[in-house]
């Protein structure tokens, strides 16, 4: 992996990453002159036990610009800037504009609750410079890379001593509320576990210290014993619906054997994940015939220096469609008590993205 850090003209940082030496072919852009001062901040919520974030200047964030202007494309006119400099490379990090968390942060308001500064890390992941591509149809190695990508972004948030958690993921489809649509993605570091990782993570906690095993491990285990709801089966990767999905067409994706983080992951593991990955996209999109909707989260260890020997890097799609016509919205059982109702099982839904053919040079 190459990697050049740059800075913005409004002092925002950038990094550029490539499977070759990066190369700039003129200034740094921004469409922005000067630097947003962002200072978000958190509230604590005594009934839920967690933290809210509030970053009203979000207000005034990039909505939905005509076709003619993509802010994440490579600029090529200085007089109409974007926000990706021309040169050679393959991958963009940069943070983002309008952040709802952010590392200067500082004085927060007084409010009825406990508040806090709003510190944390938010960027986003530009997947590659053709606005036309998708993750799904990149190239195997760029995969790859974007595995190593976010790992360096994990290990140089941890390396601030204020980040607890990083969450790379990706919203893809105006259906999931996507308002940019050239291929990418982003990325939260928070200086807290955020209650569903740590949910996860405690279950994860708690089986270990029974069995001395991952959790997800023996989920997987499972699944490929039965070979229930199997997407893909590689030497070293798998992806898989499990059988206690919440949404349909749900799937995970992670190693076959426990690794707590990307920067863990043996160059055998990441080339059959970055596999596992594509293949996962290409049958969404081959079961619908066209770009399919979905929110990708990858879950891991946390930041905290301590060895996590129970948690185990995967990620987890969650794709909105209910069926072929309708849309799945989290209703009164999800949103008021937390509980998800399905009205179709996983593995009715394993059957029709394993029917999908999919060809990887």
């Amino acid at each position: 992996m190459h990697l050049l850090d740059v800075t913005k003209p409004d002092g925002r940082a950038m990094t550029l990453y490539g499977l070759s030496p990066v190369r700039l072919d003129g200034p740094v852009p921004s469409p922005f002159p000067d630097p947003l001062n962002a200072n978000p901040h958190l509230r604590w919520h005594p009934l839920r036990g967690e933290w809210i974030t509030y970053a009203a200047y979000r207000q005034g964030r990039t909505f939905m610009p005509p076709p003619e202007y993509n802010p994440l494309a490579v600029c090529i006119s200085p007089d109409n800037p974007t926000e990706l400099p021309a040169g050679d490379y393959a991958i963009a990090v940069f943070e983002n504009r309008f952040p709802s968390l952010s590392m200067e942060a500082h004085d927060p308001p007084q409010a009825l609750v406990e508040t806090a500064p709003g510190t944390g890390i938010c960027e986003v992941v530009v997947f590659t410079t053709d606005p036309k591509s998708s993750l799904g149809a990149l190239p195997l190695a760029q995969i790859e890379l974007l595995l190593s990508v976010w790992g360096d972004r994990t290990t140089r948030a941890a390396a601030t001593g204020k980040i607890q958690y990083v969450l790379p993921f990706e919203n893809r489809g105006a259906e999931v509320g996507v308002t940019l649509h050239h291929p990418h993605g982003q990325i939260y570091a928070y200086p807290f576990v955020p209650p569903v990782p740590a949910r996860m993570l405690a279950m994860q906690q708690q089986h270990y210290e029974k069995t001395r095993r991952a959790l997800l491990k023996d989920m997987i285990d499972s699944h490929l014993a039965a070979a229930t709801g199997i997407i893909y089966h590689g030497p070293h990767a798998v992806a898989f619906v499990p059988s206690c999905a919440r949404y349909p067409y749900e799937v995970w994706v992670s190693t076959i054997e426990p690794v707590a983080t990307f920067s863990e992951l043996s160059d055998a593991q990441r080339a059959d994940l970055a596999r596992a990955l594509k293949t996962v996209i290409l049958k969404y999109d081959g079961l619908w015939q066209r770009p399919f909707p979905y929110l990708m989260a990858w879950y891991g260890a946390p930041t905290d220096g301590k060895p996590h020997p129970e948690s185990f890097l995967h990620a987890e799609f969650f794709p909105p469609y209910r069926s072929r016509d309708r849309l799945k919205y989290l209703a009164g059982t999800e949103l008021g008590a937390g509980m998800f109702a399905m009205d179709v099982l996983p593995e009715e839904k394993a059957k029709e993205l394993q029917a999908v053919e999919v060809h990887i040079d």
